[in-house]
């Protein structure tokens, strides 16, 4: 199947276009730089640096490229600066996929893979989260990301559109290879700090929170290896062939896992100390979040291959170890 991976430089959406390389689809790779990395998109992947503003182009390359599925990863996802930037939040994420998908009706391409995030959750009365829980975002990028799940309803209903929604937990370490990882800047996922913090490439690390209701004190999430993400977006090719389908899935391995978990773990692989230093709890940070991903497992066989979190840590260590300053801009 040809493939538009929209944010295809990213990544989430680099991991998925070597997945889709190796399960014999042909991806194609969008994505306009701002957060993603070239050096991610293999040679043989035909690249466009283009923004989705560009209707005319994105339409272009859609009948180009003879596109049957776009997969979309090209979200800000910066949770505090959507408090503060929400306008940079809603153009991006709201705005540039609805003309991604004008484009793709227009073009008669009608079946669409979502990265969402649990984040449309808000603060769960209880867990594990499941899909029929009630969606009250506590910040303007959990909005967003709900705010287009209900348009993909809207337009299945209307035009026949085919779509998939995942509702990412805690995306997480890197491809097994080590031939790409997880380079953000500024970075704020906890275990690329903590790596960093190890070798000596920053400020030691900051834990927010140590006196919160869990065992040790410390916030409990649910950590999944984006390679196992990857492959959840391609099972679930086979379930869009039927005009209008419309899917929600939560992806997450169902195992709480404490911020000082993920620290010895660092610990651990590294044979290093992680520095740190104590921090006030952040506004709005449950306690614990984490998926009843059954779902996704009955309906597409899935299962995470990577299901604790020192395997998980060992990936990224394997890529951190051999680009301690991550991809070249």
């Amino acid at each position: 199947m040809n493939v538009l991976v929209v944010g295809g430089a990213g990544y989430i959406g680099s991991h998925c276009v070597r997945q889709l390389l190796a399960t014999g689809h042909k991806p194609i790779v969008l994505d306009n730089l701002v957060y993603g990395h070239r050096d991610t998109v293999p040679e043989e992947v035909a690249f466009y640096p283009t923004n989705l503003g560009n209707e005319k182009e994105v339409g272009k390359i859609l009948r180009k490229e003879k596109i049957e599925l776009v997969m979309h990863f090209a979200a800000y996802a910066y949770v505090g600066e959507s408090v503060t930037d929400p306008l940079k939040y809603y153009f991006n994420n709201v705005a540039s996929t609805l003309h991604l998908l004008r484009c793709m009706i227009g073009s008669g391409v009608k079946k669409f893979v979502f990265s969402s995030t649990c984040a449309t959750y808000g603060e769960p009365a209880s867990m594990p989260i499941v899909e029929t829980m009630p969606q009250a975002p506590i910040n303007p990028y959990g909005q967003t990301k709900l705010d287009v799940e209900n348009a993909l309803k809207a337009f299945a209903h209307a035009y026949g559109l085919s779509f998939a929604a995942f509702r990412y937990f805690n995306a997480a370490g890197a491809a097994e290879d080590g031939s790409i990882g997880e380079h953000h800047d500024p970075e704020t996922h906890l275990i690329p700090l903590a790596i960093d913090a190890a070798q000596g490439l920053r400020d030691p690390l900051k834990v927010f929170g140590n006196d919160y209701p869990t065992p040790d004190g410390t916030c409990l999430r649910d950590y999944v290896h984006v390679d196992d993400l990857s492959r959840a977006h391609i099972a679930v090719f086979e379930k869009l062939a039927t005009p209008g389908t419309a899917l929600f899935y939560n992806l997450g391995t169902g195992k709480p896992t404490s911020v000082l978990e993920v620290i010895q773990a660092v610990e651990k692989v590294l044979g290093k100390p992680v520095p740190r230093t104590a921090a006030p709890r952040r506004a709005g940070d449950p306690p614990e979040l984490y998926a009843d991903s059954t779902k996704a497992k009955t309906e597409l066989g899935w299962e995470p291959q990577f299901t604790d979190i020192e395997s998980i840590v060992a990936t990224a260590w394997k890529w951190h170890e051999v680009n301690p300053k991550g991809f070249a801009k």
